[in-house]
């Protein structure tokens, strides 16, 4: 069922490119070689977050009071969503999705194809890798139907294919070792009854809403069994494509599409409870927006509803209907909608099913007449925030996001919600003398009152005031290369150490530096200009990285013949290690003997290793949305994720190492610009905490 994503046209043309700073090296790399061969030496928003807009950055005394103050716990935690790397074997919506007996897996049945033709197939699919194995086939092909599970097995209410149908069937089986789903008939419905919705409290399930394809219907059924059926309420509202989840013993009911009145076969506010025992239904609130073919999930004790379809102001009910990608929390005492996040594409019908606290969107509708291939998750994860927040669902909630934009020439700050509070050079914020071109890094310094950056065809290091953009310091000559002192060849990676040093690797001269900002000389130089070979420590392969560790020494990435070592601020070497990557970049420590590095590679990978050279962990999807094209820095955040510069995408992208899905991007895949919300080779990236700390270098200065 699942196929990876073709490559497109521009990814094409992406992987046909090179890399400018790594043809450089490489150049440099067969330059040294030969060398070495001679001398003998061994080579070895409504639905979106809103436009990005510049403000100005607040006070951190203001920033931490408000994050404070929004990390309530009494309120439901903001979502984690992400997208898939992986995608269907071919588009489908409309389609029932349930959870597998085993725990793990998906089980789709039925659905709507990108032909408009229905779908009879069902299918097991793991949703971590995409895995899918046929296991049944309904006894007729639908879509627009319900299903549940009710004493473990499925069970599918109705839909149809060219009408509407009565129709239920039990499947015998939702997998196991070998899976089977056969299905069969049981007890129909009254009547015909498609684009209903269905939900289990205990050991009793509910199909609500729906139509026959004229009429709609407003019972609200009971069954134990498949077997018999009885009417327990009445929708106030008759809605079919609504979303449906249970709380408490009552069942809510989202929206959906009017059946009658003025507003027939439009979406509506409305949110409806249904309580079983009383057998009573009524209005009990109204959503931000009119919505239909949302995805709704109890997950933790919360309702969450997710995406859906509304129309745009003007257009009359029938009308093209757009896609969402809201999340929001339900608080049910207030009966509120809370924002938790967004999808990170915006869909409608949707197939959805909840496995352990992590729900699955299936495929779905991103248009009029488009029908999706793709597979999103979201779960609660109160490190994303609080429903109801400014920058709820961020993987930096609460954080300020610093952007090293190296195509562009400048600095962006952004808040939790992608809006650019600071930008440099700008207005009252010159350029330093040489300009301010080619940023490779940019990290807090100072308590997040500074920032240190190294320019690397610019040949400079500089440090500016932040907010102020005032200059503070500066190393090298603009635009001018050597390896004399106060020289340096597109430097890398600079960091200020807590002792005041400041430290940068210089490929270009084989070198890792440490430097004196007071005196501007240099205190250590491991590594020998002129010779790029690995030979710790007289002589490094293009060193590319110099990270702080916690012992105080630095964790050092050699280019040529990829290697990765820890060096003493004094030149010892401490541990060496080769990795099976082509290109390691900027490694960082994970804690212990963990490691992570980015693959600066088309297409390129994240690696997790230890010492041994041992590879714990591996992202490197070679098409789709998840393929990496030269990304040269990955941390890990206080979220949990994986956040990168991927810099021949033109993106910061963050993933989900549990799932791999994609839940967090700044920038439009390959397409370069300078508009809000675009960037162009984004080379560096960091985090500003509260109190000003630094999350993922905590031990700079």
């Amino acid at each position: 069922m699942s196929q990876p994503r073709p490559p497109s046209a521009r990814e094409l043309a992406r992987r046909r490119a090179m890399a400018r700073r790594r043809l450089g090296l490489l150049r440099l790399a067969v330059l040294v070689v030969l060398v070495g061969v001679i001398a003998g030496i061994a080579v070895t928003q409504l639905d979106g977050p809103g436009p990005a807009t510049s403000a100005t950055p607040r006070s951190r005394a203001a920033h931490e009071q408000t994050t404070a103050a929004h990390r309530d716990p009494a309120q439901p935690a903001a979502v984690e969503s992400g997208l898939e790397p992986w995608v269907l074997n071919g588009p489908l919506s409309r389609s029932v999705v349930l959870p597998a007996s085993n725990g793990r897996s998906l089980v789709v049945a039925g659905g709507l194809q990108s032909n408009g033709s229905s779908a009879a197939g069902i299918y097991e699919v793991n949703p971590l890798s995409g895995a899918a194995t046929q296991i049944g086939q309904l006894t007729a092909p639908l879509h627009d139907a319900a299903g549940v599970v009710l004493g473990g097995a499925g069970y599918v209410f109705g839909g149809g294919d060219s009408v509407s149908l009565p129709a239920a069937e039990r499947l015998a089986s939702l997998g196991g070792s070998p899976a089977t789903a056969t299905a069969t008939a049981v007890h129909p419905l009254p009547a015909p009854r498609s684009d209903d919705s269905a939900v289990t409290i205990g050991s009793v399930a509910y199909v609500l809403g729906g139509w026959d394809g004229s009429t709609g219907d407003a019972a609200v059924m009971a069954t134990q069994n498949g077997q018999s059926y009885t009417t327990v309420a009445r929708l106030p509202v008759p809605v079919r494509y609504a979303a449906v989840a249970a709380l408490g013993g009552r069942i809510y009911v989202f929206g959906g599409d009017a059946t009658s009145g003025p507003g027939k076969n439009g979406p509506v506010k409305t949110i409806q409870m249904v309580d079983p025992a009383t057998r009573r239904a009524s209005v009990v609130g109204s959503l931000p927006v009119a919505l239909d073919g949302a995805a709704a999930a109890t997950l933790n004790g919360t309702i969450y509803l997710a995406g859906g379809a509304t129309l745009p102001a003007g257009t009359a009910p029938g009308g093209p209907e757009r896609a969402v990608s809201t999340i929001y929390a339900f608080a049910p005492a207030s009966h509120r909608m809370l924002l938790a996040g967004h999808l990170m594409a915006a869909v409608s019908h949707a197939g959805v099913a909840v496995v352990g606290q992590r729900a699955w969107l299936v495929g779905g509708e991103t248009g009029p007449n488009t029908v999706s291939a793709d597979v999103q998750m979201f779960e609660p994860n109160r490190r994303f925030g609080t429903a109801g927040a400014p920058g709820a669902g961020s993987p930096f909630f609460g954080d300020t996001l610093l952007i090293a934009d190296r195509g562009n020439n400048r600095l962006l700050a952004l808040n939790d919600q992608n809006r650019i509070i600071w930008r440099y050079p700008s207005a009252g914020k010159p350029a330093p003398p040489g300009g301010f071109y080619f940023p490779d890094d940019a990290f807090f310094i100072h308590h997040g009152t500074a920032i240190i950056s190294n320019q690397e065809e610019n040949e400079t290091i500089v440090e500016i005031g932040y907010p102020s953009g005032k200059l503070i310091w500066q190393y090298g000559h603009p635009r001018q290369p050597g390896s004399a002192p106060g020289y340096l060849n597109n430097p890398d990676d600079a960091y200020l150490l807590k002792n005041g040093d400041v430290t940068v690797a210089d490929p270009m001269n084989c070198r890792v530096l440490v430097i004196d900002p007071a005196t501007k000389k240099v205190l250590t130089q491991i590594g020998t200009p002129g010779t790029c070979v690995h030979q710790p420590p007289r002589y490094l392969g293009s060193p590319n990285g110099d990270t702080p560790l916690t012992n105080g020494d630095l964790l050092v990435s050699e280019i040529n013949g990829s290697f990765i070592d820890e060096f003493t601020l004094q030149g010892k070497l401490v541990w060496s290690t080769h990795l099976p990557i082509g290109y390691p970049s900027d490694p960082q420590p994970l804690g212990g003997d963990r490691y992570l590095v980015a693959n600066y590679e088309n297409p390129g990978a994240f690696i997790e290793f230890n010492r041994a050279g041992k590879v714990l962990f591996h992202y490197g999807p070679t098409s789709g949305t998840g393929e990496l094209n030269m990304p040269s820095l990955v941390e890990r955040l206080p979220s949990g994720v994986l956040m990168a510069n991927d810099d021949h995408n033109d993106r910061i992208m963050a993933i989900d190492p549990a799932t791999g899905a994609l839940v967090y991007q700044y920038g439009h895949d390959g397409v370069p610009g300078t508009a809000p919300g675009y960037l162009f080779k984004p080379d560096g990236f960091d985090i500003l905490g509260p109190h000003g700390t630094f999350p993922t270098h905590p031990v700079t200065g």
